[in-house]
Parts: C-alpha cells; sequence; structure tokens
C-alpha cells in the first residue's frame, strides 16, 4: 500500500481538513484510501473514519517503536495511505511527523498556510526541505499542498514560485464551514461535527489526485512486518473457551484505538455495551472502560446500572481497567468544572476533579512496581496522557506503577490498584503488551 505523510509548518495549520480533503479526493478518484494519523491522538482519527468509511490507525514511535509501527501499518486495506501528522514537521518529543516518515520512507506532503502569502508558500516549503538534508535526516519532502489558497492568480503565484524538487500538489480553499469545533482535549469528534459533504468537496477539488499518487510510495520495511501479521478475526460469536470481555462504547467512553479491538477481538469475545444508555454489565470475564468524556455524561452515568456492576464485579476479582475517562467512572465521585458531584462507581478510592486547564500532556513510561493486571512487577509500560481532571487519593491507596516520563495521578506514581481493577491516567497502544497481559490474566 503506498502512502503519503501529510505533515504542517506548524499546529493549527489545517492538517486535519487537508487530510480529509485528501481522503475525499482520492476516494472519489477510485481509490481505496486507508487513512492514518501519527502521534497518539483518538479525535482526528474520527474524523478520518467518517470520510473513509474505515478505522484510521495510529502511528506513534513512542507507544509502538519501528516494529510496531511497520505492523501497524500492515495491517491498513486500501491502494494508498493517507497519513495525517501532528504539531509541525518536526515537532514532537519522541514521535514527530518526521520520524514516522522517516521509519517507514515515506514522502511528505507539506501543508503550508497560504493565506497571506504566494513566493513565501515557496520559501518556507523549501526551508523545510533544506533543514532535513543539513541534519541529516532521511525526510523526503516532496510536495506542497496550499492550505486556505484562492485560485488564479494566488495559485498560480504559488505554483510558479515551487523549484522542481517540490511537486504541487493543489489547494484547500478558504471556507468558515470546513473548522471542526474546539474544546477541551482538542477537536469535536467526528460523528459529533462531521464537516459537511459540500464543504468538503469543494476542498477536495482542489487537489490534484494525480499529483499525490505520483509523490506516494510504498514504505521501508512493511513488507517484512507484514509477514509477522496474523489475520484480524472478525467481529463474531465465537466458542465458549474463549473469554469474554466487556467494553464500555458510548459517549463517555470514545477513545479506542483500532488496534486495541482487533487484539481483543483476536483472543476474546467482545461485548460492547453503553452505560450512559442505561445498559447492565454484560456477562464477562474482564471489564475494559477506555477513554472519553465521562465529565459531559456525568449526571446519565451516574445513574447507570453498570457503574454498580462494575463494583460488585471488581469486588469478586473480575479483572477492570480503566484507562483516563475509565479511571474518572472507577472513581468514588467526580466534580465537574460546573462544581456538580456525582458518585461513581467507587471501585478505587479517589475523587476526580475537572479543572479547567489541561493537568498533563504528554508521552508516558511506567515502571511496574507489582504485578498488574497489564504488567508484571519490574516491566515498563510505554504510553499517553492528556487530561484535564486530577484524582485525590486516599492515603492508604496503593499503586502499580512508578513514573518514569510523564505526570500520572501524583507526579510520581499512576496506576491505582484495588482487587484486580485498575484506573490509569495512561492510555496505552495493543503493540505495548498491556492488552495480552490483561487477557492472560481472564
Amino acid at each position: 500500500m503506498k502512502g503519503v505523510v501529510l505533515g504542517g509548518v506548524s499546529s493549527g495549520v489545517g492538517k486535519t481538513v487537508a487530510a480529509l480533503a485528501a481522503i475525499r479526493a482520492l476516494g472519489d478518484a477510485g481509490r481505496a484510501v486507508q487513512p492514518a494519523k501519527a502521534g497518539p491522538d483518538f479525535i482526528d482519527p474520527s474524523h478520518h473514519e467518517r470520510v473513509a468509511g474505515r478505522p484510521s490507525r495510529t502511528l506513534d514511535l513512542w507507544l509502538q517503536g519501528e516494529g510496531g509501527l511497520r505492523r501497524n501499518y500492515a495491517r491498513g486495506e486500501g491502494d494508498v495511505c493517507v497519513v495525517e501528522g501532528v504539531m509541525g514537521l518536526y515537532d514532537g518529543d519522541g514521535s514527530s511527523t518526521a520520524a514516522v516518515a522517516e521509519a517507514l520512507d515515506l514522502p511528505v506532503a507539506l501543508v503550508v498556510d497560504a493565506s497571506a502569502g504566494m513566493e513565501s508558500v515557496a520559501a518556507t516549503a523549501l526551508g523545510f526541505r533544506a533543514y532535513a538534508e543539513r541534519a541529516g535526516r532521511d525526510i523526503d519532502v516532496a510536495g506542497v499542498i496550499a492550505q486556505r489558497a484562492h485560485g488564479g492568480r494566488h495559485e498560480e503565484g504559488i505554483r510558479e514560485a515551487l523549484p522542481e524538487e517540490l511537486t504541487y500538489l493543489g489547494r484547500v480553499p478558504p471556507n468558515g464551514d470546513l473548522e471542526v469545533p474546539e474544546r477541551h482535549l482538542g477537536l469535536h469528534m467526528g460523528e459529533e461535527s462531521p464537516l459537511p459533504d459540500d464543504a468538503l468537496d469543494a476542498a477536495a477539488e482542489g487537489l490534484r489526485t494525480d499529483r499525490l499518487l505520483d509523490v506516494a510510495r510504498e514504505p521501508a520495511g512493511v513488507a517484512e512486518a507484514a509477514g509477522a501479521v496474523e489475520p484480524i478475526a472478525a467481529d463474531e460469536p465465537t466458542d465458549g473457551d474463549r473469554p469474554r470481555v466487556a467494553v464500555a462504547r458510548d459517549d463517555a467512553f470514545r477513545f479506542v484505538y483500532p488496534a486495541t479491538v482487533e487484539r481483543l477481538r483476536e483472543r476474546a469475545t467482545v461485548e460492547p455495551f453503553a452505560p450512559t444508555a442505561g445498559d447492565p454489565l454484560p456477562p464477562c470475564d474482564g471489564v475494559y472502560l477506555p477513554g472519553g468524556y465521562p465529565e459531559l455524561h456525568a449526571e446519565a452515568l451516574a445513574a447507570s446500572p453498570a457503574l454498580d456492576d462494575i463494583a460488585a464485579a471488581a469486588a469478586e476479582g473480575v479483572p477492570v481497567l480503566g484507562e483516563c475517562g475509565g479511571l474518572m467512572a472507577l472513581a468514588e465521585s467526580l466534580t465537574t468544572v460546573e462544581g456538580e458531584t456525582h458518585a461513581m462507581a467507587g471501585a478505587l478510592p479517589a475523587d476526580v476533579t475537572m479543572r479547567d486547564r489541561y493537568q498533563a500532556l504528554d508521552h508516558v513510561a511506567l515502571r511496574a512496581t507489582r504485578d498488574a493486571p497489564t504488567a508484571s512487577a519490574g516491566e515498563t509500560l510505554r504510553g499517553h496522557e492528556f487530561h484535564y481532571s486530577d484524582a485525590d487519593v486516599a492515603s492508604d491507596a496503593r499503586f502499580a506503577f512508578d513514573v518514569e516520563r510523564g505526570t500520572g495521578i501524583d507526579g510520581e506514581r499512576d496506576g491505582l490498584i484495588e482487587h484486580r481493577t485498575l484506573g490509569t491516567y495512561c492510555h496505552v497502544h495493543a503493540a505495548s503488551g498491556a492488552f495480552d497481559a490483561f487477557l492472560d490474566g481472564l
């Protein structure tokens, strides 16, 4: 599967809109497009999935390592992959867009805000290309997408100024309808605030799909990685010998990597349930509560029979894993920014309070200080954290991890643990091995 990475000159330049326009344009041209996202984000991929019609792959060197990165790419389906970058091309400690492009040997289409420039767009792009050469980085800035560029003389001036080593890949016109609303943790999810189809169509018309396909190429090392990839199990009922894992999936629990669901389905029967819709906990051998927005649905969550069911299961020793939003749901209480306090499951000795600014944002390394559902003592897990809440924990609370990088729950520790219930601010990827450890314990 050929691929191209859309890298920005900075955050806020319009990479998501450019990626969605490229996905739409290539799809309209008859190509099966596999979207992907550099970095650990959950939100941009939800927009990719809506436009492409297939889940977006997460490509993050910190979470996956080079081998995991290539295996995850190899699991994609389609004939061309559009990878949306994170922040500016060279920004990011541990897994920048440039590092992902370099690890896969994929070309970069540089997204430049052209709203107030013409020839300067070419100068900017050429500088990004020259920087890679001067730094000895094997990064191929192959072309330019002019974001927020008008047609006519504006577009012509940009195109004529580009040197021959930079391919003009088209433009995305300025359009207020192409702005995704924001809130804490980033943009609205794709199913909440989808971009209008007519605006996406207009954006797609300005891109040159023939040139995008010309610069795209097969990544390095993926053919070898593909040989180590097992087929993805179908989402169908399986025999009774497989463990059953209840996975919360609703408006409060949205942040799940496709690779995580794939890994769970390979080894277990996944039982999705919607706590905020009033679903009880289905019969299961383990429970996974992913991250999301429990604070936006705290009243419905507090009234859900699922929380009492989860608390009872936790007390009986059923393995329960809660990540970020899942940690919040497992706590004694959750207090919103408005000051309203709602009772949660009470499976972990903590009271969680939402704040008006983020409390942590980083890649994370956690070292297990005791055996836990996702790691054995002495092992290290890598993940990421991004949350607006903090947790006031009981003085006798037990933790499973020391924080080697990141913030965790109290700056030094993460992973509240009671019985076989683990609540952590860290989101992990299936490539970390955490979910294999979780499944092994069922």
